[in-house]
């Protein structure tokens, strides 16, 4: 092999080990909030254990004790600092981790692999808090955080709203006349089918917007690019082929932050869950306390209940204080009207 070539593969190779590197922290860090003690002599004992039943070849001992030695060393200078972490759904360079990064530019950014993941890491408090999206100006709600929202009993503390602006992102030096598929999650391939259709480009899902991103970067499928955002070209060195490729330049999403805990803050925007009795005009018994109170609505959607066949839940938002007496007075009056009910909380809402 020519030298440039080689060392094109090592490069690439020491890309890998710092994305790796960075991975191993981001579980450290996690694994803090799970224990009292920064140091566990007995796990450094077994990790050591493993590596040098690992170091072969080329690997002596001596170097890969002393590298991990280091690594280890900086995991517990990071668990110390006592950082706060925030799960978002997907890869780095997601819209999710913009939002992240809107509400809380200090924090860690924690990629999880689904919405489940980010419930139920804040729940068990490995994170301190999740960002999940909840609805897009184009595409509309996104039902699975809804259906998720229902099911946890976790917290709506703050809001945040970002533009969300695609790229189509390829491999250097690609030749876009060979394009055929772009790789992007459901909802972003649903704000770009204008795009799509006009260019004849076949609409692959996948799980997440930088993870299409990642995967084309990494896997350089034929005639494949991706749909993400402008920094994930330069988070996985792809180029940017097109920007702005959704169909509308006010496409937004709104994304909502998750805690065990309800805010400390006084909020103007409260979000809650109820159910109606099973009977005409229910559910319009229960409108019609928002309109006498003169409470505005900025948000209804209705859920079937799982196993459940015909019946329903809603989630409603509306701005106002629950530290207000007129609401606190509203939101009585719909709990002793609603089989079920759960107070989401009161937070501030994005401008």
């Amino acid at each position: 092999m020519e030298l440039n070539t080689l060392r094109k593969k090592i490069d690439k190779i020491d890309g890998d080990i710092l994305e790796l590197l960075s991975d191993r922290m981001e579980i450290a860090v996690r694994t803090k909030k799970l224990k009292n003690e920064v140091s566990d002599e007995q796990r450094e004992k077994d990790v050591m254990t493993k590596i040098s039943s690992k170091s072969k070849g080329l690997i002596s001992n001596a170097f890969s004790q002393k590298l991990f030695q280091e690594i280890m060393s900086e995991s517990k200078r990071l668990q110390k600092e006592n950082l706060k972490l925030i799960g978002f759904q997907g890869e780095h360079g997601a819209y999710s981790e913009m939002a992240v990064k809107t509400h809380d530019p200090n924090s860690v950014a924690i990629p999880c692999s689904d919405f489940t993941e980010v419930f139920q890491s804040v729940k068990n408090g490995q994170l301190d808090l999740g960002i999940v999206p909840i609805e897009n100006s184009l595409a509309g709600q996104i039902n699975d955080v809804n259906d998720l929202l229902i099911q946890y009993d976790l917290k709506i503390v703050g809001e945040v709203r970002v533009p969300v602006h695609h790229c189509l992102l390829a491999p250097p030096e690609t030749d876009y006349r060979e394009i055929k598929m772009v790789y992007s999650h459901p909802q972003a391939l649903a704000q770009c089918r204008g795009f799509t259709e006009r260019n004849k480009l076949e609409a692959r899902p996948y799980y997440d917007t930088a993870g299409a991103a990642m995967m084309v970067a990494k896997d350089k499928p034929n005639g494949a690019a991706a749909i993400a955002s402008k920094l994930c070209a330069e988070l996985y060195d792809l180029e940017v082929l097109k920007e702005n490729v959704e169909d509308h330049t006010s496409n937004t999403t709104r994304f909502v932050v998750l805690s065990k805990d309800y805010s400390k803050e006084v909020g103007n925007k409260c979000s809650i869950i109820f159910s109606t009795a099973h009977k005409p005009g229910a559910l319009f018994e229960i409108i019609k306390l928002f309109y006498e109170s003169k409470t505005n609505l900025t948000r209804i959607e209705s859920r079937p209940v799982p196993n459940d066949p015909g019946k329903f839940v809603f989630l409603v938002d509306f701005q106002g204080s629950d530290k207000d007496k007129k609401i606190a007075e509203l939101l009585e009056r719909i709990k002793k009207e609603s089989p079920t009910f759960k107070f989401l909380g009161c937070y501030k809402e994005a401008i």
